[in-house]
């Protein structure tokens, strides 16, 4: 019988021991794969990082290091798997403040504001969501990849408000991702457009690639990429990603509407994807100097001063109000809403004014 081992953590990282259960595949990376326990620091450790640690000599059996991933076990033994700790990353952690909807030992939900990068690029070094969150989770982080670093599944553009999720352990990342990648995320969009999307706008109905869903909803399903002549921005081009968003009228502002209110759900996630699906359908987010193309409302359309202040607005009027999804530990159903900021609140009601309908 294997001698009992410690399930614990050393100086020199975590260890986890996994007991090969009844009728174990013939490699030991497959049992393992298939054993590890569901709680602790090995949960969630892909096959491939299994066999770098039996390549490290991270893996013994009953004392003996187990250098062959290929080795037979039985069932009833026990391995004990050494894990590396976490190694602290470059990226500086800082004290910024952050808005928490929601966090546990495996992830973290926030309410990002504007005018925040979400993780450090050219141009951003540091002061993103990610120094943040290194400052937020300090000592409270499993690590991604090895290192003690949040894992960005999702982003939000720097002037995008709203609910933005991130994983503080592999097992975590993994399981979110999974779920972007499944398209089972539901992400609900709020944003301040010019003109109204109109499902029974005939000039929409003409154009190459828009559709309509039951409830007056206008699909847009167009490929974006980079924009042929400038490398900043994104564009429909033909060759580009899939990219489909679904967008519906919550209230029309002005007489004749010159504004509306839409809902905007995502069935892709591509960079800028709702700015550029809506520009290029000719109702581009007001404030958005990118895609916007300096188009103005019309002042005798909407109540006094409403054009003034969409006009004045400093960024894309865009809003993250809803995330859900299961957790990635466990996979009990999640969901999170966040209101309108303080800065687009105060645009629609400006929008508004008393003939909001």
């Amino acid at each position: 019988m294997a001698p009992s081992l410690p399930d614990a953590t050393d100086a020199e990282g975590p260890t986890a021991l996994v007991t090969i259960a009844a009728d174990p595949p013939p490699r030991l990376d497959r049992a393992l794969a298939r054993d590890l326990p569901r709680e602790g620091p090995a949960a969630g450790l892909s096959r491939s990082q299994i066999a770098r640690l039996i390549a490290a000599g991270a893996v013994s059996r009953a004392g003996a290091t187990l250098a062959d991933p290929a080795a037979r076990v039985a069932a009833g033994e026990r391995i004990l798997l050494r894990l590396a700790a976490p190694a602290p990353v470059a990226t500086p952690a800082q004290a910024i403040p952050l808005a928490v909807v929601w966090e546990d030992d495996e992830l973290i939900v926030v309410d990002k504001p504007a005018g925040l990068v979400t993780h450090p690029a050219p141009g951003a070094a540091d002061g993103t969501l990610v120094n943040a969150l290194l400052h937020h989770c300090a000592g409270r982080l499993a690590g991604i990849g090895g290192e003690a670093r949040p894992g960005i599944v999702h982003r939000l553009d720097k002037d995008t408000t709203g609910l933005l999720v991130a994983a503080k352990s592999d097992r975590a990342q993994a399981g979110l991702a999974a779920q972007f990648a499944a398209r089972s995320v539901e992400r609900r969009y709020l944003a301040l457009v010019h003109g109204v999307p109109d499902a029974a706008d005939p000039r929409l109905a003409g154009l190459a690639g828009i559709g309509f869903d039951p409830g007056g909803v206008v699909r847009i399903a167009l490929p974006i990429g980079r924009h042929p002549s400038d490398r900043q921005r994104q564009a429909v081009v033909a060759g580009g990603r899939p990219a489909v968003t679904r967008v519906r009228v919550l209230a029309r502002y002005g007489t004749p509407p010159a504004a509306a209110l839409v809902e905007c759900r995502l069935e892709t996630g591509r960079t800028h994807q709702i700015r550029v699906h809506l520009a290029h359908a000719g109702h581009g987010l007001i404030g958005d100097a990118t895609y916007g193309s300096g188009r103005r409302l019309s002042a005798r359309a909407l109540p006094a001063g409403a054009a003034a202040a969409a006009l004045a607005f400093p960024r894309q009027a865009l809003h993250a109000a809803t995330l859900a999804f299961r957790h990635p530990v466990g996979g009990r159903p999640l969901a999170f809403a966040a209101p309108l900021p303080a800065d687009m609140e105060g645009l629609r009601r400006a929008l508004a004014g008393d003939d909001e309908c």
